[in-house]
This record gives structure tokens, C-alpha cells and sequence, in this order.
């Protein structure tokens, strides 16, 4: 198309604040739906669909005026809503190009999102400028986008000609003029005075400025009407300013009213997760952590985090985990709005063997998991873990993790297992010369013949959880006759001894 060896596309959204809130709400996209802005009592229209443009709403219209047309719908502006739509539609068009400029402040409408791509040299790998065109416009409407796109040389010419018609237009190169011709004048960035003197007389379009001479032009408009005439002519050079979007995976949501039934949550949940899981897999990537933010009524938040056992990419199991975690950890409010956020990760494979059986899937770990904490508790479910302390049998409940650290054992040392009961059996003992001697449970009564100690350990003095304990290792032997090997504990603060554990 270009001799000059330069190409851009131009992805224009027209009527940003609708498209994002209508982005996660398929169920109103039948409807006619108009963004209001500003607060009472100056609010106006600031955006609206198609549906709304067809039963007469205008942007700047007041609330009121909106109000008294029949059959359209008021939504609240949200811009981190917006913010969140942003990224997606940034992260959407950088699969065909890594050289992207956004040129929303550029664009005559102040609620449009726009971007231009430099496609120069993609033929390869997308086809033919309409072809790459036809491409890149599936994929925004899959992400729920509605964008016109423009194909130019001229990197003015792409902006102005995607904000100006709708679908997919390719320019070819030498035809600026002709394609800029019928735009009116109000597609380039003109100050309000010259626009009063462009008016005056009578040029209206593009192609009529394009056709005035450029001496006289600049001799009574001074020297940046040279600009604005290769503007409308197609010939203005600009200088590529690329940005470097950053990946990540983040939807927000914010509800017209507040919201207390979890299945309404959920039901805007689930198309949240199902984009996050349609961004991740574009990348070949999974989504290893999920975090749910609620914002509620009166200020307070709530968060709700999950871990899957391996990344995954499946929907259903997701919104389940969700489903599980919220119902086991309620807001305590009603819910303004909904943020979720995901770390990525990479889902490994498993080479199974020929003849093996099939493992479960690890998302059943996950939703067992789930409802059993949902049952008994999260600080009963889980991986025990030793605290870093000295106080014998310490220990906290964590998540299963994917991979555990494999602790290496010298070959030829003998180990001796200690087997703990739990819970430790309450017994009596008769010392002598400060060393047991005898104890006696509830059932057997056994004759100490060699004891080890006492090992003393206390700590925590300052809390509740205090410890002052005595072990004593010993040889006994039951009445019947068998000898046994175990650990007898003194607890000095309590003045109780316990049976804990036993060698084998």
C-alpha cells in the first residue's frame, strides 16, 4: 500500500463510557442505555448506545430531558470502570502490533477510546491490510468492543477517517485526499476562532480548506494553517510516540445499586472470570491467584483470595471456587462494586504412564478444600507447618502447596520414629528421688526401669500462651509384661503429667 514503507491503523470506540459498563452486562445490550455525568443537579448525557441514539437522546442532554424519553435506561459514569476497559481493549490490539500510540486527547469526541497501530510488515503474519483489519475488529468484539477502524499511510489520515465513518476502511496510499474530502470541518483540531473564519467563509469540509491556496491561507491565518491544509490534504508527517503497555489482569465493575444477594455478585463474577481466563490464555498463561475485592456500602471493603492447587483456565471451576469462598466469608454489607484482580502463572503437564491409572483432577482437591473450610474453619484445613519456635509440637495449618522441598537423609544413620498421641493421655506418676518411678493411665499401670531428663523448655512468658514443661524420656513395662518406650511430660504451670508420644 505505502511506497514510504510506513502503515497505520487507526481502532476507534466511539462512546467509551457505554461500551465499558455494557462490556460485562450482556444482558442489557437489547437495551437503550445512556452514561449520565456530573452531579445533581448538573447532570448530562455524557454516552450512550446506538438504541439510545435512536430514540432521540443527544450528548449534553440533562438528566431530565433523558428522563422524559420513554424507553431508555440511566447508568452512572464509572471511570475506573473505564480504566479497567482501557487496559483490555490496549491489551486486545497489542496482539498485532507492539508499536501502539493512543490518540483519545486527539479525537473530536471527548468519550471516545482510540489507538493507532504501527502495521507496517505485518503482511506475513495477518494477511492484507482488510484482512489484518477484519481480524483485529473479531477480536474487540469478542472482548465486547464496538471500534471502527481505518487503514492509511498517513497517520492523520487514519485518525481522523476511523473517528469520522464506521466498520473498516482501507486508504490506499495517494488517496489521502480524496478519502478526507467529504469530512467536515470539524474533524481537525481547529481553535474556535479560526473555525469562526473558516465558517465565514463557507468552508465546510475537508476537501474544500485542501483546495485553498496555501500562500494566501498563511498570509491571513499565519503559519499554522500550512498545517491544517496538509492535515486535510493527507500530507501531514507526525512522530510515532509508541507506549508500553503493561500486562495485567485486572476487571472492575460498579453496580447501580447496592447489591446483597451473592447470585447477583456471582452473576457479574462469572463474566469477569471469564474474561480474565480469555486475556490469560491469549498469552499461553493460567491464572495461578485470584483475588476478589468488594467495595461496601458505608466505606468498609472486603477481599476474598483463592489459590488454586495448579493454574488453571477453567471457567466453571473458578466461579465455584468463588461461589465456595464467598459464601464460607460474606461482605457484612451490601456490595458497591466488584474488583478482581489475577496473578498468572503456567499450568504444567503430566506424562501419565501406559498402563497407570488416572489421577483425580487437582480442581477436586481445590472445591473439597473449599467446603471443608466452609464446614470446619480455614485454620483446620490444611498442611501442617512448624512455627519457628522452641515449644514442643508447635505447629499452624497452611495451604497445600504445588511442590514440597525434598529433605535429603544420610544413608547408614539409623532414625527412631516418635509416634505422638493425640490427644496426650492424662496419667499419674510416683517419683523417686525427683525421677519417675511409676505411672499409671487409665487402663495399665506401667513400672518405669530407666528415665532420661529432665529436658526443661518455657517460653511466651508475656502472653496467654505461656509454657513451662519438663520431658522425661523413658523404659517401662507394662503389667502384662511388654516394654514400651515413651515420652512423659510435665507440665510445672498446670501440675499435670501427660503420656505424649511413644518410640518405635
Amino acid at each position: 500500500m505505502s511506497n514510504s514503507g510506513t502503515l497505520y491503523a487507526c481502532v476507534h470506540a466511539a462512546e467509551f463510557p457505554a461500551q465499558a459498563l455494557l462490556r460485562l452486562r450482556p444482558d442489557l445490550q437489547s437495551e437503550a442505555i445512556v452514561v449520565i455525568e456530573g452531579r445533581p443537579p448538573r447532570e448530562f448525557v455524557c454516552a450512550m448506545n446506538r438504541r439510545a441514539f435512536s430514540h432521540g437522546v443527544s450528548a449534553g442532554m440533562t438528566r431530565l430531558d433523558a428522563e422524559g424519553i420513554g424507553g431508555v435506561r440511566l447508568l452512572a459514569r464509572s471511570l475506573e470502570t473505564e480504566a479497567a476497559a482501557r487496559a483490555v481493549l490496549l491489551e486486545c490490539v497489542s496482539q498485532f502490533s507492539p508499536r501502539i500510540q493512543e490518540v483519545s486527547r486527539e479525537v473530536s469526541s471527548a468519550t471516545a477510546c482510540a489507538f493507532v497501530l504501527d502495521i507496517a510488515g505485518t503482511e506475513r503474519l495477518f494477511g492484507s491490510p482488510a484482512q489484518l483489519a477484519e481480524r483485529m475488529r473479531s477480536a474487540l468484539a469478542a472482548s465486547g468492543f464496538r471500534a471502527s477502524i481505518a487503514v492509511s499511510a498517513n497517520f492523520h489520515t487514519a485518525c481522523m477517517k476511523a473517528a469520522a465513518t464506521r466498520g473498516i476502511t482501507v486508504i490506499a496510499a495517494g488517496e489521502e485526499s480524496s478519502a478526507l474530502a467529504n469530512l467536515p470541518l470539524a474533524s481537525l483540531p481547529l481553535p474556535e476562532q479560526a473555525g469562526e473564519i473558516f465558517a465565514m467563509w463557507g468552508i465546510r469540509t475537508l476537501g474544500e480548506l485542501a483546495g485553498l491556496p496555501e500562500v494566501e491561507l498563511i498570509a491571513r491565518l499565519g503559519p499554522q494553517a500550512r498545517a491544517w491544509r496538509e492535515l486535510a490534504r493527507g500530507t501531514h508527517a507526525h512522530m510515532f510516540q509508541p507506549i508500553e503497555p503493561e500486562f495485567t489482569l485486572r476487571e472492575f465493575f460498579a453496580f447501580e445499586t447496592p447489591i446483597e444477594e451473592i447470585d447477583s455478585l456471582l452473576f457479574i463474577g462469572a463474566r469477569m472470570i471469564d474474561c480474565l481466563v480469555e486475556r490469560a490464555a491469549n498469552r499461553a498463561l493460567s491464572l495461578a491467584l485470584l483475588t476478589a475485592r468488594m467495595h461496601l456500602e458505608g466505606g468498609k471493603s472486603h477481599a476474598c483470595m483463592l489459590r488454586p492447587a495448579v493454574p488453571s483456565t477453567d471457567r466453571k471451576f473458578l466461579l465455584k471456587l468463588l461461589q465456595l469462598e464467598v459464601g464460607a466469608h460474606p461482605p457484612q454489607a451490601a456490595v458497591m462494586s466488584l474488583e478482581l484482580t489475577a496473578e498468572a502463572g503456567r499450568c504444567g503437564t503430566v506424562q501419565l504412564g501406559l498402563f497407570a491409572p488416572q489421577t483425580p483432577e487437582p480442581s477436586r482437591l481445590d472445591i473439597t478444600l473449599a467446603r471443608l473450610k466452609a464446614i470446619v474453619g480455614d485454620d483446620r484445613v490444611g498442611s501442617p507447618v512448624l512455627e519457628d519456635t522452641h515449644r514442643p509440637g508447635s505447629f499452624r495449618m497452611e495451604g497445600f502447596a504445588n511442590e514440597t522441598p525434598q529433605r535429603k537423609r544420610e544413608p547408614g544413620v539409623p532414625r527412631m520414629a516418635l509416634r505422638r498421641v493425640r490427644p496426650a493421655v492424662p496419667v499419674r506418676v510416683m517419683q523417686s528421688a525427683g525421677r519417675p518411678a511409676e505411672f499409671r493411665d487409665r487402663e495399665n499401670r506401667f513400672e518405669v526401669t530407666a528415665a532420661y531428663g529432665p529436658w526443661k523448655t518455657s517460653g511466651c512468658w508475656w502472653s496467654e500462651e505461656n509454657w513451662d514443661l519438663e520431658e522425661w524420656d523413658v523404659l517401662a513395662q507394662r503389667n502384662n509384661g511388654a516394654s514400651v518406650a515413651c515420652l512423659l511430660v510435665c507440665d510445672r504451670a498446670r501440675n499435670e503429667w501427660r503420656l505424649e508420644a511413644f518410640y518405635d
